[in-house]
C-alpha cells in the first residue's frame, strides 16, 4: 500500500502515467469508446466514471503548460444529445491542475486520430455521450 494515491487509479495505470512523458497524451474514453481498436496500450477501469478517474488523474498528472492541454470530442453535427458532464469536467480540472488552461474542441475523427498516437487509452464504464477527454503530460516543476 501507498499513501496519498487514489484508490481508483489501478497499478497498471500508475506505471503508465509514470511512464509517460513530457507532450505524451492520455485518453479516458467513455464507455461507448472504442479503445481496443484505437491503441495497444489501453488501461480498463471498467465501471468507474469519467469525472472519479479524471479528478483521481489530475492529483498526479501535471498538465502541459507550453501547449493545448485538455480535449473533447465534439457533439457531431445534428446531434442534440445534451452534454452537462463537459462543465464538470470544467470544474475538476480547474480545481486540479493550475496550468489548465480550458478544453479544445475537435471533431471526432480528428479525436479519434489523436487517440491512435496517444500513449495509452483509459476504458471506463462512463454512461454519459461524449464524455472521453485526452490529456496532455506536462512537467514536474
Amino acid at each position: 500500500m501507498l499513501k496519498n494515491i487514489p484508490s481508483i487509479l489501478s497499478p497498471e495505470l500508475l506505471k503508465v502515467l509514470m511512464e509517460m512523458g513530457h507532450g505524451d497524451e492520455l485518453v479516458i474514453g467513455d464507455g461507448n469508446f472504442p479503445a481496443a481498436s484505437m491503441n495497444e496500450r489501453v488501461i480498463r477501469l471498467d465501471g468507474h466514471d469519467v469525472p472519479s478517474i479524471l479528478e483521481a488523474i489530475l492529483k498526479l498528472f501535471p498538465l502541459d503548460t507550453y501547449a493545448e492541454n485538455a480535449v473533447l470530442m465534439e457533439k457531431a453535427p445534428g446531434d442534440s444529445v445534451e452534454t452537462p458532464i463537459w462543465a464538470e469536467y470544467d470544474k475538476i480540472a480547474k480545481k486540479g491542475d493550475p496550468a489548465f488552461k480550458g478544453f479544445t474542441f475537435i471533431d471526432r475523427f480528428a479525436f479519434y486520430e489523436r487517440s491512435q498516437k496517444a500513449y495509452a487509452i483509459v476504458a471506463t464504464g462512463e454512461k454519459a455521450l461524449y464524455a472521453n477527454v485526452l490529456l496532455k503530460k506536462g512537467v514536474v516543476v
